[in-house]
């Protein structure tokens, strides 16, 4: 009877998380349904969306950025499980192109040239991988050359998406996103330490109803098994 009762109450976690992270969640998802009575379910998108989604009262237990600007929003609003916030992963920023392009990029100057007529960047001013990129072309000097070939689509996913489309000649995406695809090819990783410093936070969300299915789900996300994953699709594991 016990065991009735127990699978009765098997948990549902519902997971936001950064449309970066899709491919590996996925997996690192099956890894811990196999192991727990609890099932995840996702919702992935861009991680300003997700975070006004939460602010809003969405259903959401746990919460997977991939900037602290986000997760420092809702925490300040009381958004986030105290104690439960922890900074995971990092992650490095590349410039994609179609994989038969013949355009020659091997520098971010390159993207001034006069053949490199649209590039694709997940919105600017708000998501992310966007703002990361926008960032790192203010840095090196290079934005506000740049910005009139921008098109600003709605997160990393679609960035990749457009690329692989061959509908723009180039655009910008975590190292993890262009490894997942054989349409792109990477011609310029940006150096991590010229690059904006990437951090990925997770925390469980304050209104979860699944409190501590949501705790058994963060904790399996610093396993072992779960850092192998994590490494093997590319990201920086933090902890």
């Amino acid at each position: 009877m016990t065991g009735f009762i127990e699978v009765v109450r098997a948990d549902e976690i519902l997971v936001s998380a950064a449309a970066s992270l899709t491919d590996v969640l996925n997996e690192i998802s099956k890894g811990y349904q196999s192991k727990s009575k609890n099932t995840v379910k996702f919702n992935f998108g861009p991680s300003s969306g997700l975070a006004r989604q939460i602010e809003e009262g969405a259903p959401a237990d746990i919460f997977f950025s991939a900037d602290l600007l986000q997760m420092d929003n809702l925490d300040k609003k009381g958004r986030l499980e105290p104690g439960t916030r922890k900074n995971l992963l990092s992650n490095q920023l590349v410039i994609i192109v179609p994989a038969d392009s013949k355009v020659a990029i091997s520098s971010p100057k390159d993207l001034l040239k006069p053949d490199v007529k649209r590039i694709v960047l997940a919105e600017p001013s708000s998501v992310p991988v966007g703002v990361y990129s926008s960032k790192y072309l203010s840095d090196e000097g290079l934005w506000e050359q740049v910005k009139p070939k921008v098109v600003p689509v709605q997160d990393v996913r679609a960035t990749l998406a457009s690329v692989e489309s061959g509908n723009v000649e180039a655009g910008f995406v975590y190292k993890t996103d262009a490894a997942v695809s054989k349409k792109v090819k990477i011609v310029y990783e940006v150096p991590i330490d010229e690059g904006p410093k990437i951090t990925y936070p997770v925390a469980v969300v304050k209104e979860s109803k699944q409190k501590d299915a949501a705790r058994d789900f963060m904790n399996y996300l610093s396993s072992s098994a779960a850092k192998v994953s994590f490494k093997k699709f590319g990201f920086v594991v933090l902890e």
